[in-house]
């Protein structure tokens, strides 16, 4: 069997997360129907607060347009909540609500209860430098969270 490329590795890592998020969404209540791009605005906003929607739309590399739709469609349905930027009335603000920081907290607990049975299932130890390694390709990835 040939060996890897580092990429090829990063590339399955990556491709088993959506997985591990889409069974994660899946098995939430409430969340099923929550689509990876709703997911991924949820997050970043978990992340950095309050923001205008063109940062939003920067942050996941979409149109202001495809972002301010996304935006209404989880707005409707309660997990965030968008308003005029006092500041400049041209921009809007969106932030999550109760009810939106609840299903990103409840999503993350059960994408990392699923990690952790995934891990306590292997039959070998883990290597003792992965921990650094892991630090070094979220370091690398970051720009696209």
């Amino acid at each position: 069997m040939p060996q890897r490329s580092i990429s090829e590795r990063i590339e399955r890592l990556v491709t088993a997360s959506v997985g591990m998020t889409a069974a994660a969404l899946a098995e939430s209540d409430g969340h099923t129907d929550l689509t990876l791009p709703q997911w991924r605005a949820l997050v970043l906003l978990g992340q950095h607060g309050e923001m205008r929607i063109s940062d939003l739309a920067g942050l996941m590399d979409a149109s202001q347009p495809s972002a301010s739709r996304l935006v209404r469609r989880i707005e409707r349905r309660g997990l965030v909540v968008s308003g005029r930027d006092d500041r400049d009335r041209r921009a809007t603000l969106v932030r999550l609500t109760p009810g939106g920081e609840l299903a990103l907290t409840s999503v993350m607990d059960a994408r990392r209860r699923r990690i952790a049975a995934a891990l306590r299932g292997r039959r070998t130890a883990l290597p003792a430098d992965l921990a650094t390694g892991l630090d070094a390709i979220v370091e690398a990835l970051e720009g696209y969270a």
